[in-house]
C-alpha cells in the first residue's frame, strides 16, 4: 500500500513538472505580467513563455503610454491560445484622500480600449493590487484607511460593471485577521472583500505546500460561501523578508511540486479555482 501512495505522488508531481495536470486543466494558472514594455520589445517570446507554462490567464498592467494596438494585438494572439487578458493596476496610494483619480484614469481608458476593439482583443476583465497596508494611513488611521479601501472596490466594482467586466482584486492571506466597523458594517476584512469582488488572488508567499494550504483555506471556505472562487498565488522574486516566503532560492520543479500538493487538496472544493505565479519576469530566472 505505502509503495502504491509513493508511485501516485511521484506521477503527480511528473505531470506538474511542466504546469498542469490533465485533471486540473480547467483550473486557473495566472501570473502577473508588470512590465507590459515587453509586449513591445518581445512580444512573440512573451506568448511562448506563457504557453510554455501553460498559462491560461494574466494580469497584463495598464501603461497608458503604450499604443493601444500593442495591447489589442497581444490580446488577440493570446486569445488565440486559450488565455484571458486582465487588465492590471493598482497603487497604496489610490486609497488617498485624492487616489480616486488614478482609478477614474483606469476606467476612462479602458471605456475608450474596449468600445475600439473587437471581441477577441478586449481585457477579459480588471485586477486590482492596490496593497492599502503599505499606504502611511495604515499605520497612523488603519479605520479609516480600511474604509477609503473598501469605498474604492465599491467604485470600482461599479465601473466594473458598467464596462460589463468582473472586478477581481490581489489580496494578503492574513486579512482574515483584520476586523472592520464602520458604515459597510462589520465582520473581516477578507470576508468583505471576496463578498465584493468577483475573485480574489491571494497572496499566500510561503515555499512549502502544507503552508499554503493553511493560509488559504479561511478565503477558500469564504469564496465557496459566497459562490466565489480564490486563487493562489505564489512568490519567485527575491526577497529579504525570509528564507520562507519565495521560490526563488529553490528551482522550478520543487515549486511545481509543492503547488502539486496544493491542488491536490483543494481540487474539486468549492471556492479554489487554482495557481497564480508572481511573476513573469522573475518566473523566468527560475533554476529549472
Amino acid at each position: 500500500m505505502k509503495k502504491c501512495w509513493i508511485g501516485a505522488v511521484l506521477l503527480m508531481m511528473m505531470v506538474f513538472s511542466n504546469g498542469l495536470s490533465e485533471k486540473a486543466a480547467t483550473e486557473i494558472r495566472a501570473t502577473w505580467l508588470w512590465n507590459p514594455w515587453e509586449l513591445v520589445s518581445d512580444e512573440a517570446g512573451t506568448l511562448a513563455f506563457l504557453e510554455n507554462k501553460n498559462v491560461n490567464k494574466v494580469y497584463v498592467q495598464v501603461d497608458r503610454d503604450i499604443l493601444v494596438n500593442v495591447y489589442r494585438g497581444f490580446i488577440e494572439k493570446a486569445s488565440a491560445k486559450g488565455i484571458k487578458v486582465y487588465a492590471l493596476e493598482g497603487a497604496p496610494g489610490w486609497v488617498a484622500k485624492k487616489g480616486y483619480t488614478s482609478q477614474d484614469q483606469l476606467m476612462a481608458w479602458l471605456k475608450t480600449y474596449q468600445a475600439g476593439s473587437s471581441a477577441l482583443q478586449k481585457f477579459t476583465g480588471i485586477h486590482l493590487d492596490v496593497e492599502p497596508y503599505l499606504y502611511s494611513g495604515w499605520s497612523t488611521n488603519q479605520k479609516a484607511t480600511i474604509l477609503a479601501y473598501q469605498n474604492l472596490l465599491l467604485k470600482a466594482k461599479a465601473s466594473a460593471n458598467n464596462l460589463a467586466l468582473p472586478l477581481e482584486a490581489d489580496m494578503p492571506f492574513w486579512f482574515d485577521e483584520v476586523s472592520y466597523n464602520n458604515t459597510l458594517g462589520r465582520g473581516l476584512l477578507a470576508e468583505w472583500v471576496i463578498a465584493n469582488t468577483s475573485s480574489v488572488t491571494i497572496m499566500a508567499y510561503r515555499d512549502t505546500a502544507p503552508f499554503i494550504i493553511d493560509l488559504v483555506k479561511n478565503e477558500v471556505n469564504f469564496a465557496a460561501k459566497y459562490g466565489k472562487e480564490t486563487i493562489v498565488g505564489v512568490e519567485t522574486a527575491p526577497t529579504d523578508e525570509g528564507d520562507a516566503i519565495s521560490f526563488f532560492e529553490e528551482s522550478e520543479a520543487y515549486m511545481n511540486s509543492q503547488l502539486a500538493e496544493v491542488q491536490a487538496h483543494y481540487a474539486g472544493i468549492p471556492g479554489y479555482g487554482g495557481i497564480a505565479i508572481h511573476y513573469v519576469d522573475s518566473w523566468k530566472t527560475m533554476a529549472p
